[in-house]
């Protein structure tokens, strides 16, 4: 799978991120990335900590084990997540 990859005890997720849907929620894959419907408005960051949180609750972790790289004003976003035990694909179902 390309829309994510193991970095040592890390996950790099590649996402395509959807701000200002009914409900936050996985939504497939769009194309080479995970897709992710946000409840939250693409407004003052508020997008990018819902994203942040919601990954970190859905890999359980703390939200410190979870980190932006890339993309934080597009929808094209670069996720590192830490310390999870969690299997990507595992989102898919």
């Amino acid at each position: 799978m390309n829309w994510y990859r193991q970095d040592g005890e890390s996950i790099v997720l590649v996402l395509h991120v959807q701000p200002g849907a009914k409900r936050t929620e996985v939504a497939g894959l769009h194309g080479e990335a995970l897709k992710i419907r946000l409840a939250a408005p693409p407004i003052d960051g508020k997008a990018n900590e819902a994203l942040l949180s919601f990954i970190a609750d859905k890999f359980g972790v703390p939200q410190r084990g979870v980190e932006l790289l890339r993309g934080g004003q597009s929808r094209h976003k670069m996720v590192k997540v830490t310390g999870s035990v969690v299997q990507p694909e595992s989102l898919l179902i």
